[in-house]
């Protein structure tokens, strides 16, 4: 469940202090290939950025870590948030403490791609990578013409129920869903390849893992969160002013590092079209994720 904090009390003693690592980029994200799959995708304002904290973290200190987080002046006045003008995307810092911060947390502990192998044996992606299409529809504003799109949003459509509540929770899960769902002018895929691909390569930038040294399997160690953050007015102010599906802030925290890494992105509607883009990548997608 999500957890809020409603402490709006600007002189509450602060348990955490952090820094902005503004060199520190996410690979993924600065690759040539995949800047020109999110343009297509219209997911091209994703945007990330990374700090470093000062204590030791554990789970049950979310609420008051991310309302120090949100009320720290090295936060607010570094951190990004999206905004339209004139049917331009413009990035602004976001300037203000926030008043009160709703957190959830996201399970994180699929270490495998095998977890989507199940795409190809119920008639959603064919062994070609091809993924398999449908008449079209829509559904709250976005435009369905395949069964992974159907899968993903149509409660009941036959293969919904392929993924569980649980693992459609999952972190990896959700990252594969955003980039398939894109943004309003979506140039979506006929391969399910380039989701595969850029889900498990973000995956990788953010999520860390270490190796048991009895067992010698490995562990993901970074916790997930979604988070919210509004004014004192309980007026949302990050990532965006109003809910979207497409319209998200994952924050990782890494807690032998002391990073905490922001992934977020503001859905913008400027019209009422969608476009195709037929385009297939050869290579195959591996199994283990690391």
């Amino acid at each position: 469940m999500a957890a809020s904090s409603d402490k709006n009390d600007d002189k509450r003693p602060r348990q955490f202090s952090f820094i902005p690592l503004e060199g520190k980029k996410l690979e993924t994200l600065e690759n040539k290939e995949t800047k020109e799959f999110l343009s297509k995708w219209n997911l091209n304002n994703l945007n990330y950025q990374c700090y470093s904290f000062d204590k030791h973290f554990q789970s049950y200190q979310k609420d008051d870590f991310f309302l120090d987080f949100f009320q720290d002046p090295s936060v607010y006045s570094t951190l990004y948030v999206t905004s339209s003008s004139a049917k331009v995307l413009v990035q602004r810092v976001l300037g203000t403490a926030a008043g009160s911060v709703e957190v959830t947390s996201i399970p994180c502990t699929t270490l495998s791609m095998t977890f989507f192998d199940r795409l190809y044996t119920e008639g959603i992606v064919r062994e070609s990578h091809q993924i398999c299409k449908c008449f079209d529809e829509y559904y709250e504003g976005f435009q369905i013409s395949d069964e992974l799109r159907k899968m993903l949003l149509l409660e009941d459509s036959d293969n919904y129920e392929e993924y569980t509540d649980d693992e459609r929770n999952e972190f990896l899960f959700r990252l594969f869903k955003h980039l398939c769902l894109g943004g309003p002018v979506c140039q979506f895929e006929d391969s399910v390849k380039p989701y595969l691909d850029i889900t498990k390569s973000l995956y990788r930038d953010l999520v860390n893992v270490q190796k048991d040294p009895s067992t010698k399997k490995l562990l993901i160690t970074s916790l997930v969160f979604s988070v919210t953050a509004y004014d004192k007015d309980r007026f949302p102010i990050y990532p965006g002013d109003k809910e979207h599906e497409q319209t998200f802030a994952y924050v990782v925290i890494d807690p032998l590092k002391r990073h905490v890494s922001v992934l977020s992105h503001k859905v913008a509607v400027f019209g009422n079209f969608l476009k195709r883009h037929v385009s297939v990548l050869s290579h195959k997608h591996g199994g283990s994720i690391w």
